[in-house]
């Protein structure tokens, strides 16, 4: 039996014999059919086959339409990405006074990635008005009621989250607002006030001069955003012990409004910004940070379950919700750079993820703010500035040549003689909580004499504040005087910085070192050792609940 032909259009019909002439083929001189003849009504004749001449005007339109397409496509998605970058609003890094200087790279050249996220109260919008507060309050300038600092471990295998209190009392720098032009002083208050005296840039600079950690980049989201990227997301689970209902009472104006019963529950939109929002009914602003660390623990988890980058739709919403909801600082300033972020944040599992509230203290001079608590404030930040991941899960670094390779590296340039090295020594010894210790500079400047510095001079424009010790120089031909100064006095390599703020080597004493003229050794902080205090939760946790404070239960 033959074999009948499985393909089409090969000009062969059923039960012909390859070679022979195809009626109706206009290209076969054989054919009775002239040209048009396939057109007649009923269609086309049984077996005709398109022939060369044919196939060829059939993939010419086929790839001219697929040009087009393609082109149409890429247009489209050309204007949407612009779209998408038009709706972020962009400001300056930092608009403060900040000497904090990038970390050095680690032995597989990379680096910690630190970034700020700051809530804003503005009622800069009728919409935001409607979510926060009275009409009375839009023209106020704004109030950072929620920061936190997202550090990336340079390996990208952990990830940390440290929020800071808004009453917490802090030094905030002199300032320039980057859109007014008006200059702010440095002043001593708590650190929500530092959005209004500068923008965020001020609020990134206040940290950097409290931590000592540099921060690369801002992120601020308000009222309207937090509500906005929550309908996008699609809800996010958080827990509460009891029933709330954050409102005011008898002497107690305020409240968020946040009424739940008790148990699992989803919150989106406005009940979403509700919870971040509520304090009274936890009973204080700690505790208000950790109902914020749940949030995003569960936020985190929702969206690394959600396969968003296969469905269109709520990749769109996405895209669209964070690029309108989110004020960036401008070297994260389009589309990609923030995917970009997103795809570094993403690879950390949610088990190596820790949030974190900085240990703090009743404030001496006013019981309703807080101050940092001293060492275990040390620690935290000590840990952030070394990359030493909070969950205690990292690779112990146990040989002596890891740790080599891990040191700061030493500049090649030869010092000059210590007698030829000129020396500023300035006393930054005032804290948050320390008043300066008077006569620090002169003591330092006397025994960097007594060593043969015989250029070495102190710095009498009065006490300054600096939580850590640090030598700073300007240029790259001093830094090997620098760190011959800074090894004469026992100060670590880590802590010497070039700084454009100085014009020669100088000793920046701080408040780590109150007193001697050798600088106290600092124990080196270990994986997990995080102070009890510091409130931590893991990213994978899902059976944390909030206590709810009784007279708000209902």
């Amino acid at each position: 039996m033959a074999q009948s032909s499985s393909v089409y259009g090969e000009g062969t019909k059923p039960g012909a014999v390859p070679g022979d002439p195809v009626p109706g083929n206009p290209g076969n001189p054989g054919s009775p059919a002239g040209p048009g003849d396939g057109h007649r009504r009923g269609g086309r004749r049984p077996g005709r086959g398109p022939g060369p001449g044919r196939g060829r005007r059939v993939l010419r339109w086929s790839a001219a339409s697929l040009s087009v397409l393609i082109l149409a496509t890429a247009g489209a998605g050309y204007l949407y990405y612009e779209h998408l970058n038009g709706n972020i609003e962009k400001g300056r890094r930092s608009s403060g006074d900040s000497k904090a200087t990038k970390a050095s790279p680690n032995a597989a050249g990379q680096t910690p990635l630190n970034i700020l996220l700051i809530g804003s109260d503005s009622r800069a919008s009728d919409e935001n008005v409607k979510l926060g507060g009275a009409r009375k309050d839009r023209g106020n300038p704004p109030l950072a009621d929620v920061q936190m600092l997202i550090h990336l471990a340079a390996d990208r295998k952990s990830a940390a989250v440290v929020s800071i209190p808004r009453d917490t009392r802090v030094d905030i720098p002199k300032c320039t607002d980057p859109k007014t032009g008006r200059t702010y002083p440095p002043v001593n208050t708590i650190i929500n006030a530092s959005l209004a005296r500068g923008g965020a840039g001020c609020t990134l600079a206040t940290w950097e001069n409290l931590t000592g950690v540099y921060v690369d980049h801002w992120m601020t989201i308000d009222f309207a955003g937090v509500v906005k990227m929550a309908d996008a997301i699609g809800g996010v689970e958080v827990c509460v012990r009891q029933n709330v209902w954050d409102r005011p009472l008898p002497g107690v104006p305020g409240g968020s409004g946040l009424k739940l019963k008790a148990g699992h529950r989803k919150v989106q939109g406005e009940q979403a910004l509700q919870w971040l929002r509520t304090r009274h009914a936890w009973g204080s602003d700690p505790l208000r940070a950790r109902a914020q660390h749940m949030y995003m623990n569960s936020m985190i988890r929702t969206l690394k379950a959600q396969n968003v980058f296969t469905d269109t739709g709520r990749l769109t919403d996405l895209a669209e919700a964070a690029t309108k909801s989110l004020h960036v600082s401008e070297e994260l300033g389009t589309v990609k750079k923030l995917y970009d972020l997103g795809m570094q944040l993403k690879t950390v599992p949610t088990d190596r993820i820790t949030m974190t509230t900085l240990p703090t203290a009743e404030d001496p001079q006013d019981r309703n703010h807080l101050v940092p608590a001293g060492a275990d404030a040390d620690r935290v930040w000590d840990m952030i500035r070394d990359d030493v991941p909070f969950d205690g899960k990292g690779a112990k670094k146990t040989s002596e040549a890891s740790k080599t390779s891990e040191a700061p590296r030493t500049s090649k340039d030869p010092a000059a003689a210590d007698d030829a090295i000129g020396v500023l020594v300035q006393n930054a010894t005032r804290s948050t909580t320390l008043g300066p210790v008077t006569g620090r500079a002169g003591a330092i400047t006397r025994a960097l004499v007594e060593k043969g510095f015989t250029k070495a001079a102190a710095d009498t424009s009065g006490a300054l504040s600096e939580e850590r010790t640090v030598v700073r120089y300007p240029s790259a031909e001093l830094a090997g005087d620098a760190q011959r100064v800074a090894k004469s006095l026992g100060i670590p390599a880590s802590s010497v910085r070039r700084s454009t703020d100085v014009s020669g080597v100088t000793v920046v004493v701080g408040a780590d070192w109150r007193t001697g003229t050798a600088y106290p050794k600092q124990p080196a902080p270990k994986a997990g050792d995080l102070p009890g205090d510091a409130d931590a939760l893991n990213g994978s946790d899902t059976g944390k609940c909030m206590d709810v404070y009784a007279p708000y239960r209902w």
